[in-house]
């Protein structure tokens, strides 16, 4: 993409994310990957860069430009970190969205300007063991009890779920009305009813916190209900565009950096006496990678103008998603390939994966991740 098509401040915000991503996030990727935890000190430097704010506006304490830059800046920290990215997308999508648009003046006040500094971090708790996401076989339960919610349930597949200081719970609280019996809350994950069950051990993206939560007779106050009783599925699926193009531009970047670090290593690599770029098969292959990764930051891009001019860009930006999470896959598969042998050994840089055969594996679960 040229850089005639952005403007100053997206410029800006570009290189700040590439700077970050690739001095501070991709020489410690592969060590956060085996220890399954991104530094505590790394994500308060997003906190101090705005990367953690990017949605929310200057007058809650954010950085939001608009939703070209966010796109952008995702995109560059996935680069750098797979699962760096997928918290800050996380956070600023499902954290601080739902807060922005559904949350009192009292819960924005108390949130907003945290969240947004980085200083708490936020996570989403829909999907359940054995309801999946759908919202009219949930069994978590709230009731009202003496100015109360007491929330009962568990989710798992909870993004940011360990590291979170604040939990947007979704919860039945009128189960004769069906999906419309359906509530939104905010619960502070320092309450004694919130308990992390474990965290997941995944293939790839592991530095990513993914955990399974209970709630037993978690108490929260009436006031800390989201938005108007039985409209949680609402509030749920308005997260949809901004979310899914969050999701594409971290796939773009994961897909970006197995083709740059498969065009190091051709470029390094002699084979017959000239460089693997010199061999027709090998061009061919970088050549429809690069066309792969330019035509998904096209698809990015225009669902993320259309988000910023208050447009709907739900299908626009459901096609990025899907195209970006299957290019991705394509991509790393090539890189494997131009890779040959030394794939199966060689630590590679490619976003925090250690075997960039787990990247295709994540890319299948990215292109069904977030509805």
């Amino acid at each position: 993409m040229h850089d005639i098509e952005l403007n100053e401040d997206q410029r800006m915000i570009r290189d700040m994310a590439r700077q970050f991503a690739q001095t501070e996030l991709a020489p410690r990727a592969a060590e956060w990957d085996q220890a399954g935890w991104i530094d505590d000190a790394v994500v308060r430097q997003m906190g101090e860069l705005g990367l953690l704010g990017m949605v929310v506006p200057e007058e809650w304490g954010g950085s939001y430009l608009d939703y070209v830059a966010y796109a952008l800046a995702v995109e560059e920290i996935s680069a750098g970190c797979s699962a760096t990215g997928a918290l800050m997308s996380i956070h600023n999508s499902v954290g601080c969205g739902p807060i922005l648009k559904f949350g009192t003046e009292a819960q924005q006040q108390e949130w907003l300007p945290s969240l947004a500094a980085g200083q708490a971090i936020g996570c989403f708790c829909l999907t359940e063991p054995h309801a999946g996401s759908e919202a009219h076989n949930l069994r978590t339960r709230a009731v009202l009890d003496n100015g109360e919610w007491v929330i009962n349930g568990a989710k798992q597949f909870v993004s940011n779920g360990k590291r979170a200081s604040l939990a947007i719970v979704f919860a039945v609280t009128d189960p004769e009305l069906g999906k419309k019996g359906l509530s939104a809350f905010l619960v502070p994950t320092d309450n004694p009813g919130f308990k992390v069950e474990r965290m997941e051990h995944k293939m790839g993206i592991r530095a990513s916190d993914t955990c399974a939560i209970s709630f037993d007779n978690c108490r929260i106050p009436e006031a800390n209900m989201l938005g108007p009783r039985g409209k949680g599925l609402a509030i749920a699926l308005s997260n949809l565009e901004g979310g899914r193009i969050g999701i594409a531009a971290q796939a773009l970047g994961i897909a970006r950096a197995a083709f740059e670090a498969a065009l190091g290593y051709a470029r390094d690599r002699t084979q017959f006496g000239v460089a693997l770029t010199e061999h027709q098969s090998i061009a061919n292959m970088l050549a429809d990678m690069h066309t792969r990764l330019n035509a998904t930051r096209l698809l990015v891009l225009h669902a993320a103008r259309l988000r910023t001019a208050g447009l709907p860009c739900l299908s626009e930006a459901s096609q990025a998603k899907l195209f970006a999470s299957e290019m991705a896959e394509k991509v790393c598969s090539q890189a494997i390939q131009i890779h040959a042998a030394t794939a199966i050994w060689r630590i590679i840089q490619l976003s925090g994966y250690t075997a960039m055969r787990v990247s295709r594996r994540y890319m299948k679960a990215l292109a069904r991740f977030s509805g």
